[in-house]
């Protein structure tokens, strides 16, 4: 009896473990996580230009002309400009012209009043300004300076640099402005207006406001 008891126990677990073992789903391997690749950014914009201010729409004509090499070729045609020197600001430095000097400064401060004179196609301030005081016996002394390619004024109708003071010399303007460059190296224009003054303040004093605007 003890035996047959056992026998069916022994059968009725092998049944629910076979019926166990069936109804068991097979296991899902884990899915990997997949991902979208990733799109690819689009690119910056390239940023528009800011809008032109005044200085960015002015035309070449109003441009102060760019310095050129003073050994520029000359040719044969004719032009005309106005030409002037002028030592004027001096007789209101009197007292600090050298004494020496002073008889040489005009009464009205001319050296040479404003004159027409010729030039030719791609001669410079400073090649009218040496043939002009040639033809009216001015006198006039340069000296060449390499490092800036162009010739130096330092004296004219004997009147030097330093004369009226360490901040005194000679300057030119053309057609109003005073160019940051020798004379050597301004090439003329038809018409263009050559004013050399003598200076006493480093050109405050003659309308040249270029360290005005530095230390601005």
């Amino acid at each position: 009896m003890r035996k047959t008891l056992t026998l069916c126990l022994s059968l009725l677990l092998l049944a629910a473990l076979f019926a166990g073992c069936a109804g068991t789903p097979s296991p899902t391997p884990t899915a990997g996580i997949t991902t979208a690749p990733p799109t690819e950014a689009p690119a910056a914009e390239t940023p528009s230009a800011p809008p032109a201010g005044p200085e960015d729409t002015a035309s070449p004509e109003e441009d102060h002309p760019a310095p050129t090499e003073q050994d520029s070729e000359i040719s044969d045609e004719e032009f005309h400009c106005t030409i002037s020197i002028s030592c004027a600001m001096i007789l209101n430095n009197m007292d600090k012209c050298d004494k020496n000097k002073r008889e040489l400064v005009p009464e009205d401060g001319w050296l040479l009043q404003p004159v027409e004179v010729v030039f030719y196609g791609g001669e410079s301030v400073f090649n009218v300004l040496q043939r002009t005081c040639r033809q009216k016996k001015i006198h006039m002394e340069f000296s060449n300076t390499p490092i800036y390619n162009s010739a130096y004024i330092e004296g004219i109708g004997n009147l030097y640099e330093r004369d009226v003071g360490e901040l005194s010399g000679w300057m030119y303007s053309v057609n109003g402005w005073f160019p940051n460059y020798g004379c050597g190296r301004y090439a003329l224009k038809d018409g263009d207006v050559i004013e050399w003054v003598y200076t006493c303040d480093l050109g405050a004093d003659v309308g040249d406001d270029y360290l005005a605007q530095i230390d601005e």
